[in-house]
């Protein structure tokens, strides 16, 4: 089919060229049988009557899918018996048993009871008897094997009385004295232990003693290791001659001097604005403070010398 050529003198192709040509190109496609055709027809009323395509027959085979297959080596991978495999065909069953749990275990809740299985009543002994179905049918079971013994004499019966008005003029307590009184001594036992008569009656037993030592020697180890420690220390200590405390106590002084001679230098600065003035004047205070305690300490009598330090 032929189309109209747009003008080269147009920017765009006109609008009723664009629909004409649309029109024409439908017409052809659907002409051509390449859309649905729209006529209508008197066949096409009736639907057709539909087809219906019969399946065949399911393949069954004629060998049990339970027997192994014939040379097959599937089972014996992994096995211990990789000689089986039912070379011949004649095997009805598989020659090596599957292993269904054999890598990640059995699966969770195989173990578990079935929830209709559990175990009845009477299920592995049977029903107590009644107390009425053994009277009526082992009545032997009831009699005791062994009596019990008693310790207490029976009741009396109804028909036994008691023999009344027996009345005696004793007095038991004036008889149990006078039997008292008139009763011999009893002789002492042969062969009893006389403790009057022991070898260490009234001495002081043997493991007293002992352990009397034993704290003794105690005591005279601790008391030898003080005087040691007190010596030891005596020896360490002696007392300051005389002379070396006046010199000490003069190069104190003169070293107070020295130190009091730079303070003073530094007394006419009223104003402390820097860290550098602030802690020289702690500095001098202190050192100064110092010596003064060291003068003091060495004034004092009987001042004794460490020779460890």
């Amino acid at each position: 089919f032929w189309l109209e050529p747009l003008s080269w003198k147009t920017s765009r192709p006109r609008r009723g060229a664009l629909c004409s040509v649309g029109l024409f190109i439908a017409e052809k496609m659907y002409g051509m049988g390449m859309g649905p055709e729209h006529d209508e027809s008197i066949y096409s009323i009736i639907p057709p009557k539909p087809v219906h395509i019969e399946k065949p027959p399911m393949h069954r085979s004629k060998h049990s899918g339970v027997v192994p297959p014939t040379a097959s080596t599937f089972h014996t991978r992994g096995t211990t018996m990789p000689a089986l495999s039912n070379l011949n065909g004649d095997c009805h069953e598989k020659p090596v048993e599957d292993l269904s749990a054999r890598s990640m275990g059995p699966q969770p809740g195989s173990a578990r009871n079935h929830p209709t299985n559990y175990m009845r009543k009477c299920a592995k002994r049977e029903p107590v008897a009644t107390l009425e179905e053994v009277k009526r049918k082992n009545p032997d079971v009831l009699k005791p094997t062994s009596l019990m013994v008693r310790h207490k004499p029976g009741v009396p019966r109804r028909d036994e009385k008691p023999i009344f008005n027996l009345v005696t003029s004793k007095n038991f307590i004036v008889a149990n004295a006078v039997e008292n009184i008139l009763a011999t001594p009893r002789k002492p036992v042969d062969g009893a232990k006389d403790y009057l008569h022991k070898e260490d009656y009234g001495k002081v037993p043997k493991y007293l003693s002992h352990i009397k030592k034993d704290i003794q020697d105690e005591f005279n180890y601790i008391r030898e290791l003080q005087q040691q420690r007190e010596d030891m220390s005596r020896s360490l200590v002696q007392p300051l001659q005389e002379g070396e405390r006046q010199d000490l106590i003069e190069g104190l002084k003169a070293k107070w001097e020295q130190a009091n001679m730079e303070y003073q230098a530094t007394t006419h600065l009223t104003t402390l604005d820097t860290i550098g003035k602030i802690k020289r004047k702690e500095k001098y205070e202190a050192e100064l403070s110092q010596i003064e305690k060291d003068i003091e300490r060495l004034n004092r009598k009987n001042i004794l010398v460490d020779s460890t330090y």
